[in-house]
C-alpha cells in the first residue's frame, strides 16, 4: 500500500508510539525494509536520501517503491531525506514520493519558513507531506549524512509552534541531542527540550539519528511526540559487517549474496520497529 505519511504519523501521535524511516540506498535494502513491516504488520517509511541520486534517480526510485508497496498490505512511504534543492524536491515529487524533507536548518529562521511554505504549498496541493527541521545536528562517527562541519544547535521550543502554524509543514524535526552517525561518547538525549517542544507543537515530531540511541531514551522521546524516528548508519554497519565476515569465509555468487543482505537489513529494521511499537 503506497501512501504519504500524514495518517502514520498522526495515528502514532495519538497512540504514543513511533514509525521507523529506514535509509534505502538499492534494491536488497527496500526490499528489507518493505518485508519488514509487512512481518510485523507496522507502517514503515523507506527514507531515499537526496544525496543518495548518484546511487539511483528519483523516478526509477519511486518506480521501484511502488511496485514493492503494492505487494505488502501495510503502508509504505517513500520519503525523499535531507533536501535544500527546491528544485530536487519538486522532481521527486513529480515522481510520485509520498513525502519530501526540506532541509533549511542552516538558514535564518524566516527564510527557513518561507522556503518551507513555499514547498508545502506545492507538495499539499499535490497530497504530498513535508518535513522540515528546525535547529541543527552534529555529524557523529561513520556519518553519511551532513558534514564533520554540522554543528549542534538544539531546537528553540519558543519558536517551534511559530514554524510549524507559518509554515504548514507536516512533520517538525528537532535537535535534542541525537548526531547523524554513530555516537563518539555517551549520549545525552535533552528530553526536557522535547518536552517543551512537544507542549508547544503538539503534534507530530522527528528525531534523527536514532541510530545507537539508548532504547531508554528513544522510548522516553516517544512517550512526549517523537512519531518519525529516522535510521540509517547502523544499517549500513551491520550489513557491512556481515558481509565482510561472508566474504572472508567463502566467496559466495554475487544474487546469493544480495539475499543475504536483503535479510539483514531486515534484521535490523525488525527491531526498530519492534521497540518503535512502545507496546
Amino acid at each position: 500500500m503506497f501512501t504519504n505519511f500524514d495518517q502514520m504519523l498522526n495515528d502514532a501521535y495519538k497512540d504514543h508510539s513511533a514509525i521507523g524511516s529506514f535509509n534505502w540506498y538499492h534494491f536488497e535494502t527496500l526490499k528489507g525494509i518493505i518485508e519488514a513491516g509487512q512481518a510485523l504488520s507496522r507502517p514503515v517509511i523507506a527514507s531515499f536520501g537526496a544525496k543518495y541520486l548518484t546511487n539511483m534517480d528519483l523516478d526509477t526510485a519511486a518506480v521501484l517503491t511502488k511496485n514493492l508497496a503494492e505487494k505488502s498490505d501495510q503502508p509504505v512511504c517513500l520519503h525523499l531525506d535531507h533536501c535544500e534543492d527546491k528544485d530536487v524536491i519538486v522532481r521527486a515529487i513529480r515522481a510520485g514520493f509520498g513525502s519530501v524533507m526540506y532541509d533549511g536548518s542552516k538558514l535564518p529562521f524566516e527564510e527557513n519558513v518561507k522556503n518551507t511554505k513555499d514547498i508545502c504549498d506545492i507538495a499539499h496541493a499535490c497530497g504530498v507531506s513535508v518535513e522540515a527541521e528546525l535547529g541543527s545536528l552534529a555529524a557523529g562517527a561513520q556519518s553519511h549524512e551532513g558534514s564533520a562541519d554540522d554543528r549542534e544547535v538544539y531546537t528553540d521550543p519558543s519558536l517551534a509552534a511559530e514554524f510549524v502554524r507559518d509554515s504548514g509543514v507536516d512533520a517538525l524535526a528537532v535537535s535534542i541531542g541525537t548526531v547523524h552517525g554513530m555516537y563518539k561518547g555517551t549520549p545525552n538525549i535533552r528530553v526536557d527540550i522535547l518536552k517543551d517542544i512537544n507542549a508547544a507543537v503538539g503534534g507530530p515530531l522527528v528525531l534523527h539519528g536514532g541510530s545507537g540511541t539508548p532504547e531508554d531514551k528513544i522510548l522516553a522521546c516517544i512517550a512526549n511526540g517523537i512519531t518519525k524516528i529516522n535510521v540509517n548508519t547502523e544499517i549500513s554497519e551491520y550489513v557491512m559487517a556481515h558481509t565482510k565476515e561472508m566474504l572472508a569465509a567463502k566467496s559466495p555468487h554475487l544474487s546469493v549474496l544480495a539475499l543475504n543482505q536483503k535479510d539483514w537489513v531486515k534484521e535490523v529494521v525488525s527491531k526498530y520497529i519492534t521497540l518503535f511499537m512502545n507496546k
